[in-house]
């Protein structure tokens, strides 16, 4: 089993940061893509932000040049930091990882955190 979980999500006034990370612990994986999702109220989710095991980087239009992903493969980290936070940002947000895993590596992975809230308020 492959567990992910996020953190650092919270209230923070338009204009402001948030930088939530999402741990990936389990046995036997290899991760090819992950990804940070959101959910607003009455919304549709969508994908935010994804970067593959090659570094390949990509944003939703509404949150470029405003929010930055990484990740850190020695401690199976992913990060996105998030600059010049708008109402509409508001929304639970998703780690999402892509892969592999078991112990000869022939299961896909494709699994989802349990979620953390931002919210974003004056």
């Amino acid at each position: 089993q492959v567990q992910l979980v996020e953190s650092g999500g919270g209230l923070v006034q338009p204009g402001g940061s948030l930088r939530l990370s999402c741990a990936v612990s389990g046995a036997h994986f290899s991760i090819t893509e992950q990804g940070w999702y959101r959910r607003a109220l009455d919304k549709q989710r969508e994908l935010v932000a994804s970067i593959t095991s090659g570094g390949k980087i990509t944003y939703t239009d509404s949150v470029k040049g405003r929010f930055a992903i990484s990740r850190d493969n020695a401690t199976n980290t992913l990060t996105l930091q998030m600059n010049n936070l708008r109402p509409e940002d508001t929304a639970v947000y998703y780690c999402q990882a892509e892969g592999l895993y078991g112990e000869t590596l022939d299961s896909w992975l494709d699994q989802f955190g349990q979620g953390t809230q931002v919210t974003v308020s004056s």
